[in-house]
């Protein structure tokens, strides 16, 4: 696991982030943790569960259009 260090954290930032930590019954560092980890997303989880959805309907038979035909028509109106 990395770890980070932040240095000159305004105290009131730092306040404030305690008072959330409070909030949600969890540690300082649980709480800057959980923050950094909703801020960066794992794209490649996210594509694997669009994948998931679109095959679920492609499977239903739903039919989807092709996006760019569908601009290119929008732009020469």
């Amino acid at each position: 696991m990395a770890q980070l260090l932040v240095r000159d954290l305004d105290e009131r930032v730092a306040q404030r982030l305690k008072n959330r930590a409070a909030q949600h019954k969890r540690s300082l560092q649980a709480e800057a943790k959980k923050i950094l980890e909703e801020a960066v997303p794992d794209s490649d989880a996210a594509w694997k569960r669009i994948d998931r959805i679109f095959n679920r309907f492609k499977r239903s038979g739903r039919r989807f259009s092709d996006s760019a035909t569908l601009i290119r028509e929008d732009r020469n109106r």
